[in-house]
């Protein structure tokens, strides 16, 4: 009984210890496996950041190379002109074009240019002429095009008229027709003072002083009358200059008005001079209320020498002695011309000896003559009146000329007289309420100058 317990025990204790080892086994194999698998798990997630690691760094490598292709290709002066070359030569749908007229061009010849066909050239004229007169272009003037290229259609045109207005035609793709616009700038005026020594010339110092061109060409014109530039003026003699300037939103000069006061002071002497704008008696009256105007300016000619005067003297050309029935002043090349009176052009053209000259019958009394003329000033030709103290053309030394002068000469009742001491009538005095209105505005004047002087206005 005991032997057989003993077995069974034994049997039991046996077959415990087999399964414990299996247990074990199967423990030890299964933490092998886990094991293994976390292994496996590293052994992946690493070769997997090595992997990305290395494809990152190849694709920034190939990345940067791929920039620095791109920048060498377009760095490259080849590929630089080729582009330019195609961007020039491609042509937007709108061309704008600026156009500024050059002497002797017509409406007709500006817009032929540009391709425009006829109806629409006839069109524009229509609407333009209810306005402006076409037939009278001046030189310099702008004209603006706005052109459909796929058509070669007018889009836009803007027709500068003067300084501060504008036509615009605008086209009205419906109707197939213009609208026409008006634009006015609106300018400002304001009143400038200046004054400076002469050291050289009027015009020198007065352009010094930064005094428009069209305003100095006035203050010749107005002491044109009684001051002789070119023998009466001396080394730091003064002027003293108040006018009117008409200036845009940016403050920029746009147009020039009156001069309101003047004063040449030479040797000492005061000239003074002020604006009349009684309707009927405008113009510049000296301090007594005498008008300075006459039927001729002494000299039409700014900023020269008298090189010879009228009379007997030997011809520096033909060599022999003869009578010089005019005056001759030396300037530079290109020096403006004027008008010494209002009159009507007789003749713009070639004169012989002369030159290219200029004839102004003035009335039935006088008549001026102004030769060896580099050119003639635009608008300048048979028929036209003009202004005096108007800009009729420029210093030259065409015909027989040995150097750039202007001769001038004055005819009288058919005779021709020394311009230099011919005695003119004297100008309008102002009498009666004219002139008590003359002596409140020149004593306004005189206030405005001082208070220009001082900086108070």
């Amino acid at each position: 009984m005991l032997k057989t317990l003993d077995f069974k025990g034994f049997f039991l204790i046996f077959f415990d210890r087999c399964n414990n080892n299996y247990a074990n086994k199967i423990f030890m194999i299964n933490k092998f496996k886990l094991n293994f698998k976390n292994k496996n798990e590293i052994f992946a997630l690493s070769l997997l950041i090595i992997v990305t690691i290395i494809s990152t760094t190849y694709y920034n490598y190939t990345k940067n190379n791929i920039i620095k292709n791109y920048e060498n290709v377009i760095n490259n002066v080849y590929f630089k002109k080729t582009v330019n070359h195609l961007l020039n030569n491609l042509e937007p749908k709108f061309k704008k074009i600026t156009h500024q007229i050059k002497p002797g061009e017509t409406f007709d010849s500006i817009l032929n240019q540009y391709s425009v066909n006829k109806e629409e050239i006839t069109d524009i004229k229509n609407k333009l002429s209810e306005k402006t007169n076409l037939n009278k272009l001046n030189v310099n003037q702008k004209i603006y095009l706005k052109i459909d290229q796929s058509n070669n259609i007018v889009k836009d045109f803007i027709f500068q008229i003067s300084n501060k207005e504008r036509i615009i035609l605008t086209r009205d793709v419906e109707n197939n027709n213009f609208n026409q616009k008006i634009l006015l700038t609106r300018l400002n005026k304001k009143i400038l003072y200046k004054e400076n020594i002469i050291l050289n010339s009027l015009y020198k110092s007065a352009t010094d002083q930064k005094i428009p061109v069209n305003t100095i060409i006035e203050f010749a014109r107005i002491y044109g009358f009684q001051v002789d530039f070119q023998r009466d003026i001396r080394k730091k003699d003064r002027f003293q200059i108040m006018y009117e300037v008409f200036i845009d939103e940016k403050k920029k000069i746009i147009e020039t008005g009156n001069i309101l006061f003047a004063n040449l002071i030479l040797s000492g002497e005061n000239n003074s001079l002020y604006y009349f704008d009684k309707k009927g008696s405008i113009g510049h009256y000296d301090k007594s209320g005498k008008s300075v105007q006459k039927a001729l300016m002494k000299t039409p000619i700014n900023g020269a020498r008298l090189s010879s005067p009228f009379g007997m003297r030997k011809h520096p050309i033909d060599g022999f002695n003869k009578m010089h029935k005019g005056t001759d002043f030396a300037a530079p090349m290109g020096t403006p011309i004027m008008a010494s009176g209002a009159g009507i052009i007789k003749k713009a053209g070639w004169c012989g000896g002369g030159g290219n000259c200029v004839v102004i019958k003035h009335n039935s009394t006088y008549k001026t003559i102004y030769a060896h003329m580099s050119k003639f000033a635009s608008g300048i030709r048979n028929g036209v009146r003009v202004k005096q103290g108007q800009i009729i053309g420029y210093v030259g030394s065409t015909g027989k000329s040995t150097g750039p002068h202007l001769h001038y000469e004055v005819v009288v009742n058919g005779k021709k007289v020394n311009s230099q001491t011919l005695k003119l009538p004297s100008g309008k005095i102002l009498a009666g309420e004219e002139r008590k209105i003359f002596e409140t505005q020149k004593i306004k004047l005189d206030v405005l100058k001082s208070e220009k002087i001082i900086g108070l206005n």
